[in-house]
């Protein structure tokens, strides 16, 4: 019974590693092919799930850097290079908050809703259909399933490594993210 117990303990772990050593490959993949199907657009991945955040109905009225960075899960240092880009690029601008006039925002520029709907998002879509290739409708949400799930696990271990906070100083909570004991 104890080998029994070990034996699956290790083909577990052996699971493990291989389950995360292919997120990486596909992190890597996505990261290389995807900016490979956007890049006559003048984006990459980095630049494409900006705009894709900033489209959203949620976020008509602008996202703060540190929100935006707490959704799309990177630093604020990697996402501030992104946004100068982008702004340069005149696909995003850098606004007042209508709700607080000392806090800034940052929206997304009718050039930038241009790129993202016209020119960005029909090669979006191819490439979504290239990755799924064989993937029944049943698979894809089988499979966001596990990764959310893995996600979530993933940010409750980043809130007890960090004590709950974020480098800003905010809690789990504050930021909405879901916290389990």
């Amino acid at each position: 019974m104890v080998q029994s117990a070990k034996k699956s303990d290790q083909t577990k772990m052996e699971l493990a590693n291989r389950l995360f050593f292919r997120m990486y490959q596909c992190a890597n993949m996505l990261h290389k092919t995807g900016t490979r199907a956007v890049e006559a657009e003048g984006l990459t991945t980095q630049q494409w799930a900006v705009l894709g955040a900033l489209s959203r109905d949620t976020a008509q009225a602008g996202m703060g850097i540190g929100e935006l960075a707490r959704y799309l899960m990177v630093s604020r240092q990697n996402l501030s290079g992104v946004i100068g880009r982008m702004e340069r690029d005149g696909h995003l601008a850098i606004v007042p908050d209508e709700r607080d006039r000392r806090a800034r925002v940052v929206t997304i520029t009718e050039s930038g809703r241009h790129v993202w709907r016209v020119l960005a998002q029909p090669k979006i879509r191819a490439y979504y259909e290239a990755a799924l290739q064989d993937f029944s409708v049943n698979d894809a949400a089988h499979a966001l399933h596990y990764l959310l799930k893995i996600l979530e696990n993933m940010q409750r271990i980043d809130a007890e490594q960090s004590g709950g906070e974020d480098a800003d100083g905010e809690t789990s909570a504050e930021r909405g993210m879901p916290v389990r004991a």
